[in-house]
């Protein structure tokens, strides 16, 4: 898989403990309406980071809020007051999401399954929250019904029966536009749900591009722009990155052959004599580490930087020459908000394609310069990166990128209207 996995944990400490990240436990404030947020991250962690950027917004609209989370643990997240809960983690084996894993490595079977089924039903008990909000389900996130199908029963059959709202991002994943499976979300949506938050612009993207019943969502369909990380952890210095060529694959799950063609083309570009700065993610395999690390001391003549992470990334995209990355959600919105030159390589890896078609707007509107992952070598990017970079540095924006504050707003509405 390439990710680096939490290490097995006491999970009855773990589920439902009302910790947060730094392991103090924080009494829940009964006079703020309770958000419950379930998100499961399987490879990457661009899904769960933007659930973290959805809750600091929902916090600082005065919610109180608990993630529960169901992947492998992503250090340096910032919850900004939102209460954490770990449920027992699991992840997929590899990008066909065929084979699901523990801490261990395992495959899970039926007992691991009833024993983390029954630590987020606990977690939700104790969270007792006015709205619950899933990340992903039912568009997504198909492997985890055996625990998401029945917590939902016993959700709507409660005595306060609290709002269940899905969030979904703007284009559905290359495997889940099968129409029975489409037929399938619809009747789950249909059963379970009562709002769909489609974290989009429909100016330039719709959702039934990708999912063929949208309109059947009728007034239960809610576009809320683009929702894009804005918080800076740390004190980011004015001038960092300043010219620098910024090269990046999200979590590092999967990108590393990107991460390598990069350091590669370098001395064949027009900026091959500026910084080139290597973000391997926080998920990057070891022995991925290890070759990049080798290449830049052999290729890099000096000019190439390997970290792991920032977590002033979005001031390095402000002050880059240019980006290179893949075409996830997270990194392309953070890219137009910062009104960056980027060339994107969208990842299509098993049956994923949404990365592509995400990139063929960007490009036809003229906002960034692609590679196809499949003709991916050192002359075609190096190509890619000579065209952007003769490029006007494009104007920030474009698209709605209001989506976390405006999902908070309309969060903290139905939440309201619950009864004690």
């Amino acid at each position: 898989m390439g990710s680096k996995r939490a290490q097995p944990r006491d999970r009855r400490a773990s589920a439902g403990s009302g910790a947060g990240r730094s392991g103090r436990t924080r009494e829940r404030p009964l006079s703020r309406k309770r958000i419950f947020i379930y998100a499961q991250h399987l490879l990457g962690i661009g899904h769960l980071r933007r659930a973290v950027t959805l809750a600091r917004a929902m916090v600082a609209a005065g919610l109180d809020v608990t993630i529960a989370s169901g992947g492998f643990d992503v250090p340096g997240l910032s919850l900004a007051g939102a209460r954490w809960i770990q449920l027992p983690p699991v992840g997929a084996l590899d990008e066909r999401f065929k084979v699901l894993v523990d801490a261990q490595g395992h495959p899970i079977d039926d007992a691991w399954r009833a024993h983390r089924s029954k630590a987020l039903l606990a977690a939700w008990r104790a969270a007792d929250p006015h709205l619950i909000l899933l990340e992903l389900f039912p568009f997504g996130r198909r492997q985890m019904r055996f625990e998401i199908l029945p917590w939902l029963e016993q959700a709507r059959a409660a005595s306060r029966r609290p709002v269940i709202v899905s969030s979904v991002r703007d284009v559905l994943g290359g495997g889940q536009r099968d129409p029975s499976r489409q037929d399938e979300m619809l009747a789950s949506f249909e059963r379970h749900f009562d709002h769909v938050l489609v974290h989009g612009d429909p100016r330039w993207l719709r959702f039934d591009r990708t999912f063929r019943h949208a309109a059947a969502l009728g007034e239960r369909l809610h576009y809320t722009g683009y929702v894009v990380d804005r918080d800076e952890q740390t004190q980011a210095v004015a001038n960092a990155g300043l010219g620098e060529v910024v090269v990046s694959a999200g979590g590092g799950a999967v990108g590393a052959s990107l991460l390598e063609t990069a350091i590669r083309c370098r001395p064949r570009t027009l900026l091959a004599a500026r910084t080139w700065r290597v973000l391997a993610g926080v998920n990057v395999a070891p022995a991925s580490w290890s070759q990049l690390q080798a290449l830049a001391a052999d290729l890099g003549e000096g000019h190439v930087i390997v970290e792991r992470s920032r977590d002033d990334f979005r001031r390095l995209l402000k002050n880059s020459s240019l980006s290179i990355s893949q075409a996830g959600y997270n990194t392309l919105m953070e890219i137009l908000d910062a009104g960056a030159r980027a060339v994107v390589v969208p990842f299509a890896g098993g049956a994923e394609t949404e990365q592509t078609l995400r990139t063929r707007m960007l490009v036809e509107s003229g906002r960034v310069e692609s590679v196809d992952e499949t003709s991916l070598t050192p002359d075609t990017l190096a190509a890619a990166v000579d065209r952007a970079a003769s490029r006007e540095r494009p104007p920030r924006g474009g698209v709605d990128l209001e989506g976390a504050r405006r999902s908070a707003e309309l969060i903290a509405g139905w939440a309201q209207r619950v009864a004690e």
